[in-house]
């Protein structure tokens, strides 16, 4: 009998081209300032990330007691593009609310 196993030969490269495939996936960081309402925040977390009231208040006291909190992973294109919805909403709204994108 011999010591190789049956698979010791099988060709990997499509499950290796199934990795290269998937996206990386970033973190959408919100970060407190000292001039967003938590009503602001709240509302923010529940319309754009489509967060639950209950998380959406979990999120935010995290931002508003430890500085930062994540709202979500994404693909990068997905988390910038929800980053940017947050500084426009922001903007609209006379608050400097920030969010930034991190690689996971």
């Amino acid at each position: 009998m011999s010591d190789e196993l049956p698979f010791d030969d099988l060709d990997t490269s499509a499950i290796d081209e199934v990795k290269k495939a998937t996206p990386a996936l970033f973190k959408v960081l919100m970060h407190n300032d000292n001039y967003s309402t938590m009503e602001f925040v709240v509302d923010i977390l529940e319309t754009i990330f489509h967060k639950s009231s209950t998380e959406a208040n979990q999120i935010m006291l995290s931002v508003h007691l430890k500085g930062v909190g994540i709202c979500g992973i994404y693909p990068f294109e997905i988390a910038e593009t929800k980053a940017d919805a947050v500084h426009k909403a922001a903007e609209g709204a006379g608050f400097p609310l920030r969010c930034s994108v991190e690689e996971v």
